[in-house]
């Protein structure tokens, strides 16, 4: 369970990174070294608990890389395996982005959807 910035909300398996010792939804440009892991509930303005702090679910990997099926923001092809990529947000691989490079594509499922390695604390 680790903390979470109160008001905030998160769909849940987001990938989260700290901020001021808090978690916040991984954006563009999130670097390695700052990705957490991936949140476990989802967090909506609805809930009663919603402004207050609290401490949530985040599965944090404890191998030395983490393979996880991702979203990707346009038309994954067989060329991108290999790659490092970036995020486009907290569910999304911006397969035409890499400049911190957060994420390797390992296989294509489809157009929109990939398998890749995420980097977390920096290291795959």
């Amino acid at each position: 369970m680790l903390p979470v910035t109160p008001s905030t909300v998160l769909a849940k398996n987001s990938l989260v990174a700290f901020t001021s010792g808090k978690l916040v939804a991984a954006v563009a440009g999130t670097s390695a070294i700052n990705l957490v892991g991936i949140l476990q509930q989802a967090i909506a303005a609805a809930d009663a608990d919603y402004a207050k702090d609290r401490l949530v679910s985040v599965l944090v990997p404890t191998g030395r890389h983490f393979l996880v099926e991702a979203d990707v923001t346009s038309g994954l092809v067989a060329a991108d395996v290999g790659l490092e990529v970036d995020l486009t947000d907290a569910s999304t691989i911006n397969r035409a982005a890499s400049s911190v490079d957060v994420a390797k594509c390992v296989r294509v499922i489809s157009t929109t959807k990939g398998l890749f390695w995420l980097r977390l604390n920096g290291a795959y």
